[in-house]
């Protein structure tokens, strides 16, 4: 799917901002006497999430990704700021054949009291490469993890796999205490290892988290949270400004300017969005056609009008949020020229489409409009519900296409999305590229293990999918957190949104 944790509301898409505000309120209530913590002083923290619960806090979806927002799991390793793996409950590791890696384990226990070694390390990866369904981190590779001794874990993988340290990190590979596992469910709670554990889990609507004073890192600097799930971002950033929680995710673009500066905190993302060009059927089929839409776009306009300057323009498919890119980022090979405006005038009608779930592009999709327009375009915009179009995105059914995508994925890589997106065989690939030229590139970058590498690799693959203006860059998102910097501290501001509430994160 385009839209990363794109999940179903769990509550009725008509209610009102203030309904939505109800459970805030009332996980809320009792006054400040009930944000401090008995043990150890502080004050707990009230956090609204975006997401609610969807597989009942199954470590193997997206759920996943929520309990590592709010540290409570964690895997072997964890991804520094240039997303390459960094040690976690592994201290360090080791390739010893293309195939097979050694994991030294750190000194830590679960949540239950029970210790972290090799054996049950191997349980929770053994255990999530059987999964059904299965993690989507290892929807390319089978990983079998044993126990050579009780601080050295040693892992195969189906085939050569330069990424897996980064692959362990990926939230899906948590590692759980044996007692998370019962008759083929799997239950995080009170089984994890990070500085908070969830203790209690109120389906869709709220989830408590308390501290973990057995941490291996220390101690948190807060009690415990109260999580309450919102799907409404108004309400989210409605919570916020009226003093009802202490972090509120994601506020929308809209209500940036309502909030300010002291309580919207913007940051690079590595998401882009996108306008893919259908280089199979129909207008865009023709290259020349393809660079006259992408002289068309002008990106700072799109930054401005929509996003209200609240965002970065396009650079190319990788953008701020991935820090190296810009640094061995080369020009565009092989462009076609662009079509004349005369020439692009005779060209019949192009069906334009867009999702509604993610609110700004709608609207960014009326801006691409007009500027297709005026390069002589006749457009027809769609614009429904994602869930009602991926099919036919896929299929190819649209001329042009504008989607928001997370261009590090599951194992905080761009080759996996370049594969997916732009090779003959990807399977995410809306522009229908098949150029030999690409999937070498790709291929090339894949193989390539060497970090300094595989970046310059990922960088000549870029230049060639850019080269073919299969997409044309439209805007880098920043992802706005919300919290109040006089009073809340160390809320992550993370590009690969795997982080938000860690172990120093308080009120105070």
């Amino acid at each position: 799917m385009s839209t990363p944790r794109r999940r179903r509301s769990a509550l009725p898409l008509t209610l009102s901002a203030t309904a939505l505000l109800v459970p805030l309120a009332t996980a809320c209530s009792g006054g400040a006497s009930d944000t401090s913590g008995a043990a150890g002083g502080g004050h707990r923290l009230r956090v609204v999430m975006a997401f609610p619960p969807a597989q009942a806090m199954s470590p193997y979806g997206d759920d996943a990704v929520t309990l590592s927002r709010l540290s409570v799991i964690e895997g072997l390793t964890s991804l520094d700021g240039e997303g390459a793996a960094a040690p976690s409950l592994a201290t360090s590791w080791k390739r010893d054949t293309p195939t097979a890696w050694t994991f030294t384990l750190r000194k830590a226990a679960f949540q239950d009291g029970t210790a972290v070694d090799a054996a049950s390390v191997a349980r929770s990866l053994n255990a999530a490469d059987k999964a059904s369904p299965g993690p989507r981190v290892l929807s390319d590779t089978g990983i079998t993890a044993t126990a050579r001794d009780a601080d050295t874990v040693r892992i195969v993988t189906d085939e050569a796999d330069p990424l897996l340290p980064q692959r362990l990190a990926n939230p899906s590979l948590a590692i759980l205490s044996g007692a998370a596992y019962d008759r083929g469910k799997v239950d995080p709670a009170g089984h994890a290892t990070g500085p908070f554990t969830l203790t209690s889990v109120k389906g869709a609507v709220s989830a408590t988290l308390e501290r973990n004073d057995t941490y291996w890192g220390g101690k948190a600097k807060a009690p415990g949270a109260d999580v309450t799930f919102v799907a409404d971002g108004t309400a989210r950033a409605n919570a916020l400004r009226t003093g009802a929680v202490d972090v509120a995710e994601y506020i929308p673009v809209s209500q940036v300017s309502l909030l300010g500066d002291g309580l919207a905190h913007a940051f690079s993302s590595a998401r882009t969005n996108g306008l893919s060009l259908n280089t199979r059927r129909g207008v865009f089929a023709d290259p020349a056609m393809r660079a006259a839409a992408r002289e068309a776009i002008d990106s700072p306009a799109l930054v401005k009008a929509v996003y209200e300057g609240r965002a970065d323009a396009g650079q190319g498919l990788l953008g701020p949020g991935v820090p190296w890119a810009g640094t061995v980022r080369t020009p565009p090979t092989g462009r076609a020229e662009a079509a004349d405006r005369a020439k692009v005038a005779r060209t019949g009608e192009i069906v334009l489409a867009t999702y509604t779930n993610r609110p700004e592009l709608p609207e960014a999709a009326t801006v691409v409009q007009e500027q297709l327009r005026k390069r002589g375009f006749t457009v027809k915009q769609v614009v429904r519900d994602y869930a009602q179009m991926e099919a036919d995105a896929l299929a190819g059914r649209y001329d042009a296409f504008i989607q928001a995508r997370n261009t590090l994925l599951d194992t905080a890589d761009p080759v996996s999305y370049l594969a997916s997106d732009f090779t003959c065989d990807g399977g995410f690939n809306i522009s229908q590229l098949c150029d030999a030229r690409v999937d070498a590139a790709v291929a090339r970058a894949a193989s390539t293990a060497a970090t300094d590498a595989r970046h310059r690799a990922v960088a000549t693959a870029e230049a060639r999918v850019l080269g073919s203006d299969a997409l044309v860059p439209l805007v880098h998102e920043r992802f706005v957190q919300g919290y109040d910097d006089s009073r809340v501290r160390g809320v992550a501001l993370d590009p690969l949104e795997r982080t938000l509430i860690t172990a120093d994160t308080r009120v105070g």
